[in-house]
């Protein structure tokens, strides 16, 4: 969700004249940004140890550069206000998630005004997805559902930061991806703070899942994924729309927490463990190939070795594809920061070290499960950090899977489809290392083409400092940041 909103953020700026700052460009170089927007998350504490570390490290570049600004946004903004201008005063702008539509507005007044600006709206000023968005991908795209959270998780700050559950009009979903593909997107990540409680606002507890049938009718749209749903709104209904629904991919991501029904309900999670595996028995008997990840987290107040215990057995039970493990991090603000039974670090590191390594050895044995099986890839851009060492080529299975193949003979590009034979598995990855079954050159991939040849032609604009006809001059703004993990 951060990442859209940083999507948006550049979308703003872009329609206000700026123009992105050359990739690579240094601290100390000429081409370095003009402005530095920070998009923050506020789950965990390291992003506030990661945005100050930050800020103090661009201090020195902003004195020696008249006329930068830096900008803040985001969760952490929302939480902390007054407080990052008293940390860090060479700040310019301080925002909050409810009116990022106001960057573009806010730089201007403090150009003008020569001091900082302060602005956290308390409620929402208008559904984001109005906003213009520079997309990262030109075959895969965010879709927002919903914005907020009704929930009221012990251990969670997010909707005192993102407020009450607001949900869109299924009529402007559905015209904004039929928008994207019209475009050449292929892929669409449905989103939602609690995606599956899409509904509750407009008084339909079927809107999900009527929602994930009417993507199935979109013509054109090949994948269709959604993050993340919670266990209590997990319907049979949403069930038997992903099953029968062919361009719902048969994957799940949902968060388990805890395997503990006592530290569940300390964390006011409103399900238990037999209610988790049971929602995980039924995907798996309409979906047998269905990948399902998870998060947990270790250390909760409170939790005792056999809470622990119970978290390992359903690790053992779901047998999940894959699962993002953190140790809990104490939030202030919330009901679990007070709690007594704080977990001792040590006690809480080797917890961690145990759920991770039995995490690894399932999700390898599962993985392992796929060699053999020919699946179509959707070509990526940037998933294969060593692609250009190994002569590969990356990309994501139906099932969110990451898999690196041989690069075939013919042209592919991002967006293209690729089917490959699984030759080797890896905990964390697959590998098709024969030839290619086939390679089918889609309208996705020609957008990334098109998108390509146009950024080529406007970053040789910038790196010529030629202006851009009817607005201010170039003033290079990097893509916002995410200031989490």
């Amino acid at each position: 969700m951060n990442v859209h909103d940083s999507e948006r953020l550049s979308g703003l700026l872009e329609e206000a004249g700026y123009v992105r700052a050359p990739e690579g460009a240094g601290e100390g170089d000429d081409a370095f940004a003009d402005i530095v927007v920070f998009n923050t998350c506020a789950v965990r504490e390291n992003a506030d140890n990661r945005l100050y570390g930050n800020l103090g490290r661009l201090a020195p570049v902003k004195a020696r550069r008249p006329g930068m600004q830096i900008a803040v946004g985001g969760c952490l903004a929302q939480k902390d206000r007054d407080t990052i201008v008293k940390k860090a005063p060479w700040v310019d702008v301080v925002f909050g998630t409810h009116n990022i539509g106001s960057l573009p507005v806010l730089l201007e007044r403090a150009r003008i005004q020569e001091e900082a600006q302060v602005e956290i709206a308390e409620s929402l000023e208008a559904f984001p997805s109005t906003l213009p968005t520079r997309r990262e991908s030109a075959y895969a795209a965010w879709v927002s559902i919903s914005v907020g959270c009704n929930n009221t998780c012990t251990f969670c700050i997010v909707p005192a930061l993102r407020g009450k559950e607001k949900d869109r009009r299924p009529g402007d979903i559905l015209a904004e991806v039929e928008a994207l593909v019209a475009e050449g997107v292929s892929e669409i990540t449905l989103l939602g703070q609690n995606v599956n409680a899409y509904g509750s606002d407009i008084g339909d507890r079927e809107a999900f899942s009527k929602l994930l049938r009417a993507c199935g009718k979109v013509a054109g749209l090949e994948r269709v994924r959604f993050t993340s749903p919670h266990p209590r709104d997990f319907t049979d209904d949403v069930i038997a729309a992903m099953a029968e629904t062919d361009n719902v991919m048969p994957q799940l991501h949902m968060p388990l927490q805890s395997g503990s029904d006592a530290v569940l309900k300390a964390m006011r999670r409103s399900y238990r463990q037999e209610r988790y595996l049971g929602i995980i028995e039924k995907v798996r008997a309409a979906m047998p190939d269905a990948a399902i990840s998870t998060d947990i987290i270790v250390g909760f107040p409170g939790e005792t070795d056999a809470d622990f215990e119970q978290t390992l057995h359903v690790v053992r039970e779901a047998r999940f594809a894959q699962a993002f493990t953190f140790q809990y991090s104490k939030r202030p603000g919330t009901p679990a920061a007070e709690m007594d039974g704080q977990v001792p670090k040590a006690v809480v590191q080797e917890r961690y070290e145990r759920l991770v390594a039995l995490q690894e050895e399932i999700s390898w044995e599962e993985n392992k499960k796929q060699v053999g099986r020919t699946v179509e890839v959707l070509v990526a851009e940037g998933e294969g950090r060593k692609d250009g060492a190994t002569r590969r080529l990356s990309g994501r299975a139906p099932d969110n899977r990451l898999v690196h193949f041989t690069r075939p003979e013919e042209s592919v590009r991002p967006g293209d489809v690729v089917t490959v034979d699984i030759t080797y598995a890896a905990p964390h990855h697959l590998l098709a290392e024969g030839p290619a079954r086939g390679v089918r050159r889609t309208r996705a991939g020609d957008a990334w083409e098109r998108r390509n040849a146009a950024e080529a032609k406007k970053t040789a604009g910038v790196m010529l400092g030629l202006p851009t006809v009817g607005a201010p001059p170039p003033v290079a703004v990097p893509a916002a940041g995410c200031g989490c993990d």
